[in-house]
């Protein structure tokens, strides 16, 4: 909690606060309008019968409500929001990894793995309106695979996945593997379903009325027809918001981009279209040693690669960004079958990844808050 809150406050010191667009739409909505005419213009905004809606979900707005009433907080709003969600989810990081096998040092070194040597770090310290919803997602899907590797309840599964598609909707693939082998053990199977079903349902409802009440369908998010400024992106955009020809210049971003070198401290500089999941979070790579024979194995991988797909086919990579952020949709599936494989570890080999991972992701804050570079 210290270092995100001091990392936190370190950006709030170099960038003077003020409020960001969610939090100007939060107070129409607390006056009762979906619309907030002062975003019109700026990206990722929708203007229908000469109103203007901000695309982006319902769960990333509602952070923002209490704020609305205090004035002074306002410019600070959306770090206190991601801090809100970030660290309880940096805090279940230990508990999460001993659920999952992860012993003695090496629970400790997987949960510093979760917590600070991913872009969980980054995305819960920075304030931003579009990080928030992957510290959100991120928490939730911690939650459901804690509820997993204990009493799998349907209803709180249900739950879980349904807040995470609230705030990430890539994320609720991952809940067809789970199901099925939730409904697959039990006898009670209808009962079950229904309980699972549920949460999942009432969250697609409350996506479907509020994206109708803005756009004029329950299908329309509003990201297909949302003003961009970036000609590149747009041309992208053009090929069809999930299209399979997105996919080698998003691989290219989570895989192969790297560091440019520079004659100036810090020496390296960072592509804010992305960067590669093996440069900033090497630590992930000890997933491998989890295997594919543990029944709950085969299902963690089987959600990340499920919840990759869409990731990879999106039209957009995340821009700003250190690293290539959409990863943190199934980042929580690959740092569980970390703690599954930690009980292989050699020792020091695994200790290093995670620690120049932590670096990396660390490096990434400074970055992203200008004290360096």
């Amino acid at each position: 909690m210290l270092v995100y809150v001091g990392a936190a406050v370190l950006a709030i010191a170099l960038n003077p606060p003020e409020p960001n667009r969610m939090m100007l739409l939060a107070e129409r909505v607390a006056a009762g309008h979906l619309d907030a005419p002062a975003l019109a213009g700026s990206v990722d905004t929708v203007t229908l019968g000469g109103r203007t809606y901000l695309a982006e979900g319902l769960l990333q707005l509602v952070p923002y409500l209490p704020f609305v009433p205090l004035p002074a907080l306002q410019g600070i709003a959306g770090y206190l929001a991601s801090l809100a969600f970030g660290v309880p989810a940096a805090w279940l990081a230990l508990p999460l990894a001993r659920r999952y096998g992860a012993q003695g040092s090496g629970a400790y070194w997987v949960a510093g793995l979760t917590a600070f040597g991913t872009l969980l770090f980054f995305v819960s310290v920075l304030g931003s309106l579009y990080y928030l919803a992957h510290a959100e997602a991120f928490l939730f899907l911690e939650l459901a695979l804690l509820d997993w590797a204990g009493s799998r309840r349907p209803l709180v599964q249900g739950s879980c996945y349904g807040l995470a598609f609230l705030a990430r909707p890539t994320t609720l693939v991952a809940l067809i593997p789970f199901g099925l082998a939730l409904l697959w053990a039990r006898r009670d199977r209808v009962r079950a379903a229904t309980r699972l079903a549920l949460p999942v349902v009432a969250a697609l409802a409350l996506v479907a009325t509020y994206n109708e009440l803005r756009f004029g369908s329950p299908l329309q998010t509003g990201y297909a027809i949302s003003l961009l400024t970036d000609p590149a992106l747009e041309s992208r955009r053009a090929l069809g918001l999930f299209s399979i020809a997105q996919v080698p210049e998003n691989v290219h971003l989570a895989l192969l981009q790297g560091f440019r070198l520079t004659s100036r401290f810090p020496y390296l500089a960072v592509n804010p279209d992305g960067l590669s999941m093996l440069l900033v979070s090497p630590g992930l790579l000890t997933a491998l040693w989890a295997g594919w024979r543990e029944p709950v194995a085969r299902l963690l991988w089987l959600a990340a690669a499920l919840v990759a797909v869409p990731v990879f086919l999106y039209y957009g990579g995340g821009y700003a960004q250190y690293g290539f952020r959409y990863s943190l949709d199934f980042t929580p599936f690959l740092v569980v079958l970390v703690a599954l494989g930690s009980r292989r570890w050699v020792g020091i080999p695994e200790r290093l990844v995670i620690a120049l991972s932590v670096a990396s992701v660390s490096y990434g804050v400074l970055w992203a808050t200008h004290a360096v570079g």
